[in-house]
This record gives structure tokens, C-alpha cells and sequence, in this order.
């Protein structure tokens, strides 16, 4: 029986994973082990990551993470709990598939893309300090972290089928960190002759991606950059309820929506469960699940195309749990 670490984290974070659990329920029988994070893990332990958190990661085959609520700006010594974690078990690559779904608002209908950012360095390394009235940030780029989250942008094509990967950096302007990014990404590049390679600066492939959104297969990037590509290309096909995520490492591996905790709509009933769902999906796929991962994404999409049970952001007037009850009932 598979062990899996789930996460409800803060606000509608823990209301969508009462719905993933339903989901995995139906499926089939999961040993579940539940584990505290973020903000109101932080209220009582006076840390977002305790360390039986870890532990249980640890010992999972897998992660189920919803989303956390960012404290007030008056903590100084709040530290995120999924950075952290992420960086804790070495979970280098954030892999974010976007694509276009029926009645999503989805600026067009051929959007089949895939971003992999850098999960553990880059300017989330969590250095930063002050000096009087000037404050610094250590940007962190090694061979190691630029090598291996290529490498599997490159294995993730091959494994599926994609005949592109685009490097997006600044090499022309920050010359040693993007400059080795981009160096090992041509090296790279010439151990994989079937796969087309194309680099990209970051400000053009902003540009770009509303531009020709269509034109692009696999992206690898860094990890501030690849934060912001991954929101705006969510946006191109529907919103961040759409969008799902999976943080991958060499032994372990994370699933969650892209999308923050919208304290507001908390217990409520209205968030869109679809991120949530589709981030179960790809945990399925993870785990050798073939036919749980087939099931539950065509019965995502059936119940898309359908509009007959759908949350308000996609046009319906169901709630969170009624259109999970409908995904259900397809499975």
C-alpha cells in the first residue's frame, strides 16, 4: 500500500484537501499520513516546517501539499514552510504542465506547455541581509543546480514524446549566474540530437508567451524567473485554479495547485478544485498509477466540457464540493 503525506496547510488550502482525500478515497486505499505546514503550524510550534513535518515526508511515497496563508508582514522570523521543504528534500525541479481545457477561458485552444523552474536556489536561496539603509539578496546559481533541473527538462521531453525545451535567461546581462545556466543548457542540449534546443532572454519570452503561447513545448528556467513565467502562462489558459504542480526530486516528489490560500474564501465553498485534482492526477502518474492518472484527468475534463457542474470563476453556480462530486461520479 503506497504512503502519502498530505499537507492541508492554511485556510482553503485545508477545505480543498478534504476534496483530494474524497478523490483518492474513490480510487483506491492509500495509507495517509497527514503532516502540518505553514502559517498555522507556525502559530503553534513557532515554525512553518516542524520537524516531524520532515519525517513524514521523508517516509511517504509521495507528498499531497495544498497551500499555505502568508503571516503578517510584522514577522520577521517567519520562514515559508514549502521552500523549506522543497529544499530540504532536494525537490529541484517545480514541473508545471499548461493546457488549454474546455470552458476555462483559455485564450486559445492549442496551449500544450510544460515549465520546469529551478525548485532550490536562484533568488530563493533565503539569503539576504542588511547593511544601514541598503538591503542585499544572494542570488545562488551552481553547476549542480543548473545541471540537473536541465538534465530533467530534457529526460521529461524525451519521456514524453516533446520535441522541444527552451532555456530561458539574462546571460547578457547577469554574465556568471544565467551565463552558466545557459552554457550548461547547450552542453547539455548536444546529448539529446531529437530534441530541438532554443535560448530565450527572459524579457523577450515574457513577451513572447502571450505572443505565440502555442509555440512552446518544454520551458526550463530559474527560479524567480520560472515563478513568474509559470503564473503568466496559467493566466493564458484560465487562471491558477487550472493550473497544477508537481515539485520533483531524485527520492522524493510534491503535488500542489499553483495557486495561494485565498483566506477570504475559506469554508466557503466556492474555490475552484480543478489545480487541486489535477495535481492528484499527476501524483498518480508518479507512482506508476497509469490508469488512476487516465481516469481522473479524463474525468476532470469531461465535467469541463459538460459546464453543467462547474465553481463561479469557470461560469457555473456549483460549489467546491459538488463539482469534486461530479468528477467523482465520472471516474
Amino acid at each position: 500500500m503506497k504512503k502519502i503525506c498530505y499537507m492541508p496547510g492554511d485556510d482553503t488550502g485545508q477545505d480543498l484537501m478534504k476534496e483530494a482525500l474524497k478523490v483518492l478515497n474513490a480510487v483506491g486505499k492509500y495509507e495517509l499520513v497527514e503532516a502540518e505546514i505553514g502559517y498555522s503550524a507556525f502559530q503553534k510550534y513557532g515554525t512553518a516546517l516542524p520537524q516531524e513535518t520532515i519525517d513524514k515526508a521523508t517516509e511517504a511515497d509521495a507528498i499531497l501539499f495544498s497551500a499555505l496563508t502568508s503571516p503578517p508582514d510584522t514577522i520577521s522570523n517567519y520562514r515559508s514552510g514549502i521552500v523549506g521543504l522543497r529544499q530540504k528534500l532536494e525537490m529541484y525541479a517545480n514541473v508545471r504542465p499548461c493546457k488549454s481545457m474546455p470552458n476555462t477561458n483559455s485564450m486559445r485552444d492549442d496551449i500544450d506547455m510544460v515549465i520546469v523552474r529551478e525548485n532550490t536556489e536562484g533568488m530563493y536561496s533565503g539569503i539576504e541581509w542588511k547593511e544601514g539603509d541598503t538591503a542585499y539578496a544572494k542570488r545562488v546559481i551552481s553547476k549542480k543546480g543548473c545541471d540537473r533541473v536541465i538534465r530533467y527538462a530534457f529526460e521529461y521531453a524525451k519521456k514524453h514524446g516533446r520535441k522541444k525545451v527552451t532555456v530561458v535567461h539574462k546571460a547578457n546581462v547577469l554574465r556568471q549566474t544565467c551565463g552558466m545556466f545557459l552554457e550548461t543548457g547547450k552542453r547539455i542540449a548536444e546529448e539529446y540530437p531529437g530534441i530541438e534546443m532554443e535560448d530565450v532572454i527572459i524579457d523577450a519570452m515574457a513577451m513572447r508567451l502571450i505572443k505565440h503561447p502555442q509555440n512552446f513545448d518544454v520551458i526550463v528556467t530559474t527560479n524567480l524567473f520560472g515563478d513568474i513565467l509559470s503564473d503568466e502562462a496559467a493566466q493564458l489558459i484560465g487562471g491558477l485554479g487550472m493550473t497544477p504542480s508537481m515539485n520533483y526530486g531524485d527520492e522524493h516528489a510534491l503535488f500542489e495547485p499553483t495557486h495561494g490560500s485565498c483566506p477570504k474564501y475559506a469554508g466557503k465553498d466556492v474555490v475552484n478544485p480543478c489545480a487541486t485534482l489535477l495535481s492528484v492526477a499527476m501524483m498518480f502518474d508518479y507512482l506508476g498509477e497509469k490508469k488512476n492518472h487516465e481516469n481522473l484527468s479524463n474525468a476532470i475534463y469531461q465535467t469541463l466540457s459538460e459546464a453543467k457542474v462547474l465553481t463561479k470563476d469557470l461560469g457555473g453556480t456549483a460549489g467546491t464540493s459538488g463539482m469534486v462530486d461530479e468528477i467523482i461520479k465520472k471516474l
